[in-house]
């Protein structure tokens, strides 16, 4: 007999969008840790934890496998895509190329209305900070380093970014990992942000590379300690939910 999975208190769902919400609860838990890389979703637990049928379930971990968050193992089912090493390299190899320009860009286009945004996006990590809730973390994260992309004015570049945007959130996740301050990840926004305003491009690619570059190091790092050892993707037991601390 197959053990029961372990309910930790998830959200009651509307009626509407059921797959979408069923699919932002699972990359919640992706990113927070709770299904770790290498991890099983376990169909049939989600829809008894959430009161579902497993059709919606299933239609959900697709939705994230065309995101880059899952994978499907045939016969297997679905499991969280393991953040190898290489695939950190090669992510922030490209953003960072990415994002000095936009950043150079944007310093060129920047107005005051566009400058008001980033700052307010900062207040917005500081509050955020003070919610305990690391999803909304990451993704407002990702909302300052897209609006710096957006005032690019550059479709090509912002279309880069967004084909990131799935492998973005976990990494950005990671990052948060990393400070015991929560406010610490929107203070290493604010020289970034200084530089843009200033309009140097020499000093804003010096930001971003150390920027971009010290979160490279770091996440690097961390996934070397995370990186379960090579093999078959991990089915722990058959637990979605583990209990487990996660800060972001």
């Amino acid at each position: 007999m197959r053990p029961m999975s372990l309910p930790v208190g998830l959200p009651a769902l509307a009626d509407s969008d059921l797959v979408g919400q069923i699919a932002r609860i699972l990359m919640q838990a992706i990113v927070q840790g709770r299904l770790p890389p290498g991890s099983k979703v376990v169909e049939a637990g989600v829809a008894r934890e959430l009161g579902v049928s497993r059709a919606p379930v299933r239609e959900a971990a697709r939705l994230l496998e065309k995101q880059g968050l899952l994978v499907a193992s045939p016969r297997r089912g679905f499991f969280v895509r393991k953040l190898e090493i290489r695939n950190i390299d090669e992510i922030y190899d490209l953003r960072l190329c990415i994002e000095r320009h936009a950043s150079v860009l944007a310093a060129k286009r920047l107005s005051s209305e566009s400058r008001d945004l980033l700052r307010r996006q900062i207040d917005v990590l500081h509050r955020t900070a003070d919610l305990d809730d690391p999803a909304r973390q990451v993704e407002e994260d990702y909302r300052f380093h897209r609006l710096i992309f957006e005032i690019a004015d550059n479709r090509r570049l912002l279309r880069l970014f967004d084909d990131l945007a799935a492998e973005l959130r976990m990494v950005i996740g990671l990052i948060g990992r990393l400070y015991d301050d929560p406010h610490e990840i929107a203070r290493t926004h604010e020289p970034l942000l200084a530089a843009i305003e200033a309009g140097y491009p020499e000093r804003i690619t010096a930001h971003v590379d150390y920027h971009i570059g010290h979160a490279w190091r770091e996440v690097g790092r961390l996934v070397r300690e995370l990186s379960p050892p090579l093999g078959n993707p991990t089915e722990p037991s058959s637990i979605l939910f583990p209990t487990v601390g996660v800060s972001v």
